[in-house]
């Protein structure tokens, strides 16, 4: 017998019917003797259409009140799935994240978890029922109803499993498992067995899009094995594990992309002790996330020019940020272009292997892409291009890596 958590998306419960088909999952694992805890998101839609009807209703709306509203799609959720267990023998009850409780910090929207007290989940398991927890949302220490923000349900699943020492976090979503690239783009992409706690996190951080960061995170930092499968294919998923549960792996295990990048250049910034830290002070200030930083020697004596990587979305006020200061950078203009791709190849393999940068400046090379900035870490090498030329970096280096499918 294991202890499990199952957490199910919003696609997953998008109706009643798919409500039932993960009620016959939840079963199968009971009748074979398991003790699950399950978590679920909204159903698919519900949560946009809540945060519309806050928006509409004011744009400059209380955050407190806000994760009331948007925390009520879980509610629906957690009812509907005990229902359709209980209609097939299933014993089971709801927990909203203050009955469990799930304790967060009082950040609005985007609440961290704290703690978790197992101890209702285990009366629960006790009487020999199944737990059915509201995802993406706990209770701040003002007993006020919090939300996770992004990758919420997620996010409480692997804690949740953290919390209850679980043998295992089960990912359920529409795609198979983690594969070594967008299967969109390349149709010979390969889903992956396993994969480590590292090699998922980069991929997650770099535009994957099959598990949040903050969940992989925590998963690393507790131990908690997670597989990511289908709601509707019965076959086994990805297991994400520590690097010492893999054997020899390939030297790089997937190719990432993201489009939602672009790129800030400061022409001429006084070169002195200091300064850069006086750039990013502002973007800091407007929780502007920095990625990719070159600083290069610049043809003006005295001066350097820096180039870095914003979200796009954060393009607009990073720009106003930088040039209401420029006063105080003295950096002669900036320019920008939000036409640019990251592509990135990742693998702990890169630790034991010379020549992985060389293969994939090489292979950029023969197809024409330029590259226009470089960065690296222990087991990544990340890459800006013009964003048209995307699904041909993707595609050259998934076979350069020898990642194809036969």
């Amino acid at each position: 017998m294991a202890r499990i958590v199952k957490k199910f998306g919003g696609t997953s419960v998008g109706d009643v019917e798919r409500i039932r088909n993960v009620a016959g999952k939840i079963k199968r694992a009971v009748d074979e003797g398991h003790e699950v805890a399950v978590v679920v998101s909204a159903m698919a839609g519900t949560t946009n259409q809540l945060v519309a009807f806050c928006r509409e209703a004011s744009m400059m709306h209380d955050a407190r009140e806000y994760d009331t509203v948007v925390a009520a799609g879980e509610q629906i959720t957690i009812g509907l799935l005990s229902i359709c267990l209980q209609e097939i023998g299933i014993s089971a009850r709801s927990f909203l994240g203050w009955q469990v409780p799930i304790r967060t910090n009082n950040q609005h929207g985007a609440a961290r978890i704290i703690e978790i007290d197992p101890a209702n989940i285990e009366a629960c398991f006790k009487d020999g029922r199944v737990a059915i927890v509201a995802g993406f949302q706990g209770i701040g220490p003002d007993n006020r109803i919090t939300t996770l923000g992004r990758g919420g349900s997620d996010t409480s699943a692997v804690a949740l499993a953290a919390a209850l020492k679980a043998d295992r976090c089960d990912i359920y979503t529409d795609v198979e498992g983690v594969y070594t690239t967008d299967p969109r783009i390349v149709p010979k992409a390969r889903k992956l067995d396993k994969i480590t706690y590292e090699e998922m996190l980069e991929m997650a951080s770099l535009g994957a899009k099959v598990l949040h960061t903050r969940s992989v995170a925590l998963a690393m930092r507790y131990g908690v094995r997670t597989q990511v499968l289908s709601s509707f294919v019965d076959k086994p998923g990805t297991l994400v594990v520590n690097e010492d549960e893999t054997v020899e792996q390939q030297v790089v295990s997937g190719i990432a992309y993201t489009r939602g990048e672009a790129k800030v250049t400061l022409v001429k910034v006084p070169d002195l002790p200091g300064q850069v830290a006086n750039i990013f002070r502002p973007l800091a200030r407007e929780n502007i996330n920095v990625d990719m930083i070159v600083q290069t020697a610049s043809e003006h004596g005295g001066h350097t020019d820096v180039t870095f990587t914003v979200p796009e979305d954060d393009l607009k006020r990073c720009v106003k940020a930088l040039e209401d200061t420029k006063g105080e950078l003295k950096f002669d203009h900036l320019h920008f272009d939000d036409n640019v791709a990251k592509v990135s190849v990742v693998g702990v393999g890169m630790r034991s292997h010379t020549g992985v940068a060389q293969k994939m400046f090489d292979t950029l090379a023969e197809k024409g892409i330029n590259i226009q900035v470089i960065s690296t870490s222990e087991i990544k090498i990340s890459v800006l291009i013009d964003s048209e030329y995307t699904e041909l970096a993707v595609r050259a280096l998934h076979t350069a890596y020898g990642l194809d499918s036969e």
